[in-house]
């Protein structure tokens, strides 16, 4: 069995993402790592470069910053990481700039890969997820945050990235898939109020225009952590990859817990209740279908 990791990743410096630690969270069990490195105003190559690894290949490319239909460039650059791969590899396994995976979780993942591996009806494996939200300390737990997605795939070439990037299908169809015990930490949202703002501003120009941004996220624009509906006590270990910064943090999420839950409408207390209660979910948008 052969693994392959890939990944799209800009400007990394500029916008502070975790992107040597979400490589080096999945590079043990990978056989080799493509990374589609695109047009960079700082030092994201040297980033990638001193991860000092053979199995990692860099490709360079060009965003279309005019390509602003629905975050559709980050699919674009995905599916250039995955057209990449070489092609004896089995599995092919994805990951964020953002994102990581706790090393308990690897022997897990590699265990499934084999196990699936002449099933071919399962096209892809399925990751549960956390959020972490402000704080290394706090994670989103409500209807606001996608519970699922899909993070290796065969390496069939019909598959391509959906929409912005977060899922994949296979040419039209959702793919098939087999839900794993495993979950990726996701840490797009562990920034101090002012890393925020620019995340936003950054994120937000390959989804509107120039105009909309200077709308609603001024330069006088004050991000206060309130959107989060639900925030829950993490009380796990991060992944080890991620401690040095965690130890580097120097600021504190300044909100009341309480308060931010009594926020909720009624019908989203509601809803969730349901879900913390039975674990379903009503009306879950699901790019995949679950075997």
């Amino acid at each position: 069995m052969k693994v392959a990791g890939f990944t799209f990743i800009r400007n990394a410096v500029k916008n502070d993402y975790p992107i040597v630690e979400a490589i080096t969270s999945i590079l043990p069990i990978c056989d080799e790592f493509v990374v589609a490195l695109g047009n960079s105003e700082d030092d994201t190559e040297k980033l990638i470069l001193d991860i000092k690894s053979p199995k990692i290949r860099i490709i360079r490319t060009v965003w279309d910053e005019n390509n602003r239909e629905g975050g559709a460039v980050f699919a674009v650059e995905t599916d250039k990481a995955f057209r990449e791969i070489s092609p004896d590899v089995d599995w092919a396994f994805y990951i964020q700039g953002d994102e990581c995976v706790h090393e308990k979780y690897l022997p897990v993942i590699k265990s499934a890969m084999e196990e699936n591996l002449e099933r071919r009806e399962v096209e892809g494996l399925l990751f549960k997820y956390i959020h972490f939200y402000g704080s290394y300390d706090y994670y989103g737990h409500s209807r606001r945050w996608y519970r699922r997605e899909i993070r290796v795939l065969r390496n069939n070439k019909a598959i391509h990235a959906y929409r912005d990037a977060q899922g994949f299908r296979w040419q039209d169809r959702k793919i098939n898939v087999k839900l794993i015990d495993a979950y990726i930490y996701h840490y797009g949202w562990v920034k101090p109020p002012s890393g925020l703002k620019h995340k936003l501003r950054s994120f937000n120009q390959f989804y509107q225009d120039d105009a909309w941004i200077n709308e609603n996220i001024p330069d006088t624009y004050e991000f206060d952590y309130k959107n989060a509906d639900r925030l829950i006590k993490f009380n796990d270990k991060h992944p080890a990859v991620m401690q040095k910064r965690i130890n580097a943090t120097n600021w504190k999420l300044d909100i009341d817990i309480d308060k931010l839950h009594k926020k909720m409408t009624f019908r989203r207390r509601f809803l969730q209740k349901i879900e913390d209660w039975t674990g379903w979910r009503l009306g879950e948008y699901k790019n995949y279908k679950i075997l």
